[in-house]
């Protein structure tokens, strides 16, 4: 929503200040299809010679996550306090053999199918069910620390993949004034092939030159930059429920009591999707 405002601002105060101020935006405007072409295409053959099919659906992906928003909200991360944390009460209450069957075929159980939203997210359920297939393997044995480092890894891997799509598009940003200075020499080049024209058309011709890198700068800084780091925040808003469950985990792992897993879940999210301890204590209780 706010992208889109954003995009309509930009290019309305962008476009409306030069006529504003008494420019001719007939110049500017029959040069940029032009222009465009250059340095889009361009910019879309840098993508696809530096990215694989993979990379390249991730950055449409990445593109989707800016104008959505965020996936989860707070009654997600309420239901994923939730879920794990009944799932870690069977481990501790009617033990591994009970939960079993529960991790083993998630998509068939009752209780992540209480969640349907949650079981869509392959990287959330499979981080629930490997890390307590790893804990009743081990007939609790594990060290929880052991067990959090190797969530960590986890975490981290996963990261570092669901961050590409911003990273491509930040790069992408970096490299589209070089493009735009591209399509100006190239429109210098033309005007030199017709030095003996007019001023008043040489003018002109100069003037297209110019919008190449006017439009590249513009693209880079006003656009695409702004993109990729809506991108970053949408992506860091959306790992947070992963911390959720690694927090309660290791939490519960650790034997805490449930007051102190409650809050070492809900103190990794943030304010505006943050539960209430009591919404979560007496959600708890009543499962």
């Amino acid at each position: 929503m706010f992208a889109a405002i954003g995009l309509v601002v930009l290019l309305a105060m962008v476009f409306g200040g030069f006529a504003f101020t008494g420019g001719d935006l007939a110049p500017v405007l029959h040069a940029i299809p032009h222009e465009m072409l250059i340095i889009g295409g361009a910019a879309v053959g840098a993508v696809l010679a530096g990215n694989s099919m993979k990379e390249l659906k991730q950055l449409g992906g990445g593109l989707a996550k800016v104008f959505k928003g965020p996936r989860y909200k707070r009654q997600d991360f309420l239901d994923t306090i939730f879920l794990v944390s009944r799932l870690m009460k069977m481990l501790r209450t009617d033990g591994p053999v009970a939960l079993e069957p529960h991790i083993e075929d998630p998509k068939n159980s009752t209780i992540f199918q209480e969640y349907p939203k949650l079981l869509k997210d392959d990287t959330l359920i499979h981080m629930i069910a490997d890390t307590l297939r790893l804990v009743v393997v081990s007939s609790g044995t594990l060290d929880p620390m052991a067990v959090e480092d190797v969530m960590n890894n986890s975490l981290k891997t996963h990261h570092h993949d669901a961050v590409r799509p911003a990273d491509m598009l930040q790069n992408l940003a970096d490299a589209l004034p070089a493009l735009g200075i591209v399509a100006a020499v190239l429109g210098v080049v033309k005007t030199m092939g017709s030095i003996d024209k007019p001023p008043s058309i040489l003018g002109g011709m100069i003037g297209s030159a110019l919008v190449g890198t006017f439009l590249g700068v513009l693209l880079a800084y006003g656009i695409v930059a702004p993109f990729a780091n809506r991108c970053r925040q949408v992506i860091e808003a959306d790992a947070a429920i992963y911390e959720v469950v690694k927090q309660i985990i290791v939490a519960s792992l650790q034997g805490h009591p449930l007051p102190l897993v409650i809050e070492a879940a809900r103190s990794g999210i943030t304010h505006s999707n943050q539960p209430a301890f009591a919404e979560v204590f007496d959600g708890m209780r009543g499962r």
